[in-house]
């Protein structure tokens, strides 16, 4: 797992940065939150691991300024801080788990290890995305395990998308299904789509150009 740690506590970075290291997983390493926005930018990684209060740009605005610009990596926050609204703030953020300081980093990686649980998903499940899963069972579409509220088209445009993946979906096939062989131009389509796009948290739908669209494995 590729982890970005967020700590300003110098020798607490170090011990978690080594800690996880010697876990197997991959940590970059930041002691300025505006540092580390600016590198996500730039970066993918699997997990954050943020402290609330660091210099320039604080844990809990990092993750909204993450999400303005859709990205939701799932995040743990470690905080000396007990005021419940920050808490709140956090969980408010999406965020997975919360440790206070001081704790155990035997504590840390065991909030990790619960997050990693890709291999109890189950085969009706189709992974979109990162955060975004596809219920084929009950034709849900689910971020971060919570179901997303829908259209009936825009369900059924996810639908088609999702159990297409890699393969391209093209405007007869929209016409075909989602508007049950209307007589609908091809600018509608789009439209909708865009509509769509515009609702999700993260960019899974790509537009090829003059072909159609498609959800990349």
């Amino acid at each position: 797992m590729k982890i970005l740690l967020l700590e300003d506590e110098i020798m607490l970075n170090e011990s978690i940065q080594e800690y996880l290291q010697e876990q197997g997983h991959i940590v970059v390493s930041f002691t300025d939150g505006l540092e580390a926005f600016e590198n996500l930018q730039k970066d993918d990684y699997d997990l954050l691991i943020l402290d609330i209060s660091v210099p320039n740009i604080d844990g809990l605005t990092l993750l909204e300024k993450l999400h303005a610009i859709k990205i939701h990596t799932p995040s743990i926050y470690i905080s000396a801080l007990v005021d419940i609204e920050d808490i709140s703030r956090a969980y408010d953020l999406g965020c997975y788990d919360y440790l206070k300081k001081p704790f155990h980093l035997k504590e840390l990686a065991l909030k990790i290890d619960r997050i990693l649980t890709d291999k109890d998903i189950p085969l009706v499940f189709l992974r979109l995305s990162k955060n975004y899963m596809y219920d084929q069972e009950n034709n849900t579409l689910l971020f971060q395990n919570t179901p997303q509220i829908l259209t009936k088209k825009q369900s059924q445009i996810i639908d088609i998308l999702a159990r297409n993946r890699s393969r391209i979906v093209d405007f007869e096939q929209f016409r075909m299904y989602v508007w049950d062989e209307q007589i609908v131009d091809n600018a509608t389509i789009r439209a909708e789509i865009n509509r769509l796009k515009k609702s999700l948290k993260e960019d899974i739908i790509v537009n090829v150009r003059g072909m159609g669209y498609m959800i990349e494995k």
